[in-house]
């Protein structure tokens, strides 16, 4: 159509039209408005040109709206068949995860779940990051996971576990309730940025909280304090994939610290194991001295600034037991 108007536009100027008035003649051809010419079309070089713009002007138009609507017509079916067959494949899903937030910590989540074979959907408004997800194979929803009508477009009243993960404590706080009202029997992990989240995420129906800035620091103070048992646990790959073993068993080495002041302290390991009624059991004390004292004894007690390789449930009271405090000794009523 350039070509077309560019060459009738010359083609009108070398009969002694102007530019303005070639130009004008030409655009009211090809859009085919015709309100009248500019100038008297009366010789037979004139009628030429104007009929060759008359048929290739036309032509080249309607080739090019056509075009136009073929291109977006194509991309809204495209869209509205994609968004059905998202749905289709949603509606399918049983005892599956909701992941709200394909973030840092959402991207890291899918893959795993993803490696591991866990049907999952990914909830997130952002269509960047809804596009990345897409293009690693997984199956998304675009909305805001705090809208109820977007949760039960993902299916929560079917899916087994909902894990809330955005940067935001207010809307993790928020999509808790929502989901645990929708789904009484859903399992909701919930992360949390400040630590004073974490009670308000349980009080709203979260089963657990993650608060990853905590854990970081924890794993960090493990490298600080006992070096060698980080490198042990965390370094090989041995033992990485005895730790994958564990979690498909719901089990989870972890290394804890006896501070000075809590209960523990010049407690056996036999009194320690029983305070937590069999939810985990220690397999190596390390001394603050750089000691390694592997398969303690029953009998062996523990010092303020040990370490302790422990095994246990996943989610269980492992850090709530070894945190509290000391039992302050009684007489009567005083407090000693």
């Amino acid at each position: 159509m350039i070509v077309v108007v560019a060459a009738s536009t010359t083609a009108y100027m070398a009969a002694g039209w102007s530019f303005g008035d070639a130009l004008y003649m030409v655009l009211l051809t090809v859009y085919t408005v015709g309100y009248r010419e500019v100038r008297p079309v009366d010789t037979t070089y004139l009628h030429t040109v104007t009929i060759a713009t008359i048929v290739l002007g036309c032509t080249g138009m309607i080739m090019v709206t056509g075009f136009l609507v073929q291109a977006l017509t194509f991309s809204q079916v495209q869209r509205l068949l994609g968004g059905n067959r998202v749905k289709s494949n949603i509606e399918k899903l049983r005892d599956h995860v909701i992941i709200c937030g394909f973030g840092r910590i959402g991207t890291m989540l899918s893959r795993d779940l993803s490696q591991g074979g866990a049907p999952f959907v990914i909830l997130d408004h952002d269509e960047a990051r809804l596009a990345e997800a897409r293009s690693m194979g997984y199956l998304c929803w675009a909305g805001d996971a705090t809208d109820e009508d977007i949760l039960r477009a993902a299916g929560i009243e079917r899916a087994r576990v909902l894990a809330t993960v955005l940067p935001s404590d207010a809307a993790n706080v928020f999509i808790t309730l929502s989901a645990r009202s929708l789904n009484p029997n859903l399992q909701i992990i919930a992360r949390g940025e400040a630590p004073s989240t974490e009670s308000k995420l349980l009080q709203a129906g979260a089963n657990q909280v993650v608060l990853p800035a905590h854990i970081g620091a924890e794993r960090i103070a493990e490298m600080v304090l006992f070096p060698e048992t980080t490198r042990f646990i965390r370094g090989s790959q041995r033992m990485r994939e005895l730790e994958s073993t564990l979690r498909d068993l719901g089990l989870e080495v972890d290394v804890v610290t006896v501070a000075d002041g809590t209960a523990i302290v010049g407690r056996t390991i036999e009194e320690v194991e029983a305070r937590g009624k069999g939810a985990f059991f220690v397999i190596q004390v390390n001394r603050a001295n750089g000691e390694a004292v592997t398969r303690p004894p029953s009998d062996f007690r523990l010092d303020a600034g040990d370490g302790l390789v422990v095994v246990g449930r996943n989610g269980g009271p492992i850090h709530a037991i070894f945190s509290a405090p000391a039992e302050r000794p009684r007489a009567g009523r005083t407090v000693y």
